[in-house]
C-alpha cells in the first residue's frame, strides 16, 4: 500500500499518530529514505553516533546486555515509532541495540535536522516528550508486574498492550500486528520459556488466542483483559 493511503493507520501511541496531518507530512520528508534486511543491526548500545530513525514499516526489536553478559529484550518498535532519540537529544552514547526483524524502512534524521524541526514545530517537540513518557511509564510497569502477577497474567497484559498498540481488527479477532517468538514473549515478561509455551498452549486451549506462522490473533479480547485485570 502507498505510504500516502497510509497515514491514517499508524500506532495511535507513536509519534506519527500523535501529531497533526500536516506534522506528519513534514516529517514524512524529512532526512533520507533508508531500507534494512532481516537481521540488520539499525543501532549499536554503545556507540557515539547520533541519529534518529522515524520508522515506515516493519518491526525492530530493541535489545540491552545485562549483567551476565547475555541480550534481553526490552521493547519492539514498529512503523510511526521513532528509535534512537534519546542519543540525539542528550548526546550520551547509545543505550540499546536495535535489530531489524524483516524488512524496514525508515528514515534518517540527523540530530540538527531533528532539532529545527522540534523548535520550529513545537507539537512535534511535545509529541516525541508524550511518547518518550509513555516508553518510561511501560518499563515501569513492566517491573511492577514481574513482582505483582503470575506469569499467565504478565503474559495476558503484554498480549491485550500489543493488540491495542498495534493490532488491527480480522475475521477471526484482533490481529497483532507484530510477531514475538516465545524465547522474546519470556523475555518480556520475566518467565522461563517453559512457562510461556505452556502458558500460550493454554491460552489457545481457551479459545482467547490463535498463534501460527508470523501471527497472533486475539480471539477475545474482552476475556483476555479480563484475564490480565485490565477489565473496567
Amino acid at each position: 500500500m502507498p505510504l500516502q493511503q497510509r497515514l491514517e493507520q499508524w500506532p495511535a501511541r507513536s509519534l506519527l499518530g500523535l501529531v497533526s496531518p500536516e506534522a506528519r507530512t513534514e516529517l514524512l520528508a524529512t532526512g533520507t529514505e533508508v531500507r534494512y534486511e532481516a537481521g540488520a543491526v539499525l543501532l549499536t548500545e554503545g556507540a557515539l553516533d547520533r541519529h534518529v530513525l522515524l520508522l515506515l514499516s516493519g518491526l525492530a526489536k530493541v535489545t540491552a546486555t545485562v549483567e551476565n553478559g547475555q541480550a534481553s529484550l526490552l521493547a519492539v518498535r514498529v512503523g510511526g515509532d521513532t528509535i534512537g532519540e534519546m542519543a540525539a537529544l542528550d548526546g550520551a552514547p547509545r543505550s540499546a541495540t536495535v535489530i531489524a526483524c524483516g524488512p524496514l524502512a525508515a528514515r534518517v534524521m540527523q540530530p540538527a535536522v531533528l532539532n529545527d524541526l522540534l523548535v520550529r514545530r513545537p507539537e512535534v517537540a511535545m509529541a516525541l516528550t508524550r511518547m518518550v513518557a509513555d516508553r518510561l511509564r511501560w518499563a515501569n510497569r513492566r517491573r511492577l508486574e514481574f513482582r505483582g502477577y503470575p506469569v499467565k497474567v504478565r503474559m495476558a497484559r503484554l498480549l491485550v498492550e500489543l493488540a491495542e498498540r498495534y493490532g488491527r481488527q480480522g475475521r477471526d479477532g484482533v490481529v497483532v500486528g507484530c510477531r514475538l517468538t516465545q524465547p522474546e514473549i519470556a523475555a518480556l515478561t520475566g518467565a522461563a520459556e517453559t512457562t510461556v509455551h505452556k502458558g500460550l498452549r493454554e491460552l489457545r486451549e481457551e479459545g482467547l488466542l490463535d498463534t501460527g506462522y508470523r501471527t497472533t490473533v486475539i480471539r477475545d479480547l474482552t476475556r483476555l483483559r479480563e484475564l490480565a485485570d485490565l477489565a473496567g
